[in-house]
Formats: structure tokens, C-alpha cells, sequence
């Protein structure tokens, strides 16, 4: 039987679930661990997932309500 290798990535995803001011939710959005740190804690992940949403809103069409509250997705 084959082994997981024991080595992590250099690049670690931090998860988020997003709530948005019209009610909507998304869960589980990947956020680069490079982009969080350092004294403004989960604050840069907004900034990240906002520039997600408007190229998903540009592709779509569809404009995505403002984000309401950020919460960080512990581990299992």
C-alpha cells in the first residue's frame, strides 16, 4: 500500500465562508495563505475574495452583493 508523503505544500489554501449583505451565503472559499499574515489578520482575505467576485461578475454578467461578514473555517 502506498504512503502519503509526509511533505506539505509550499502553498496552503485558508477556507472561508462569506455571507453577503442581500442574505446569500458561499462556503469554503479558497483563500492563498501568502495573502494573509502579518498584523491585519483575515483582512486582506476580503480584499482577495472581492477582486474573485467582480471577475466573476464580469464573466457573468451578474453583480454580487457587497460582503457582509468573513469567517475563517477551522480545521478538521
Amino acid at each position: 500500500m502506498a504512503r502519503r508523503s509526509t511533505v506539505r505544500r509550499v502553498e496552503e489554501l485558508i477556507l472561508f465562508d462569506v455571507l453577503y449583505e442581500d442574505g446569500s451565503r458561499t462556503s469554503n472559499r479558497k483563500v492563498p495563505g501568502s495573502e494573509l499574515g502579518g498584523i491585519d489578520g483575515d483582512l486582506p482575505a476580503r480584499t482577495y475574495i472581492e477582486g474573485l467576485d467582480r471577475q466573476i461578475a464580469e464573466i457573468s454578467g451578474k453583480p454580487r452583493s457587497p460582503i457582509k461578514s468573513l469567517t475563517r473555517v477551522r480545521r478538521r
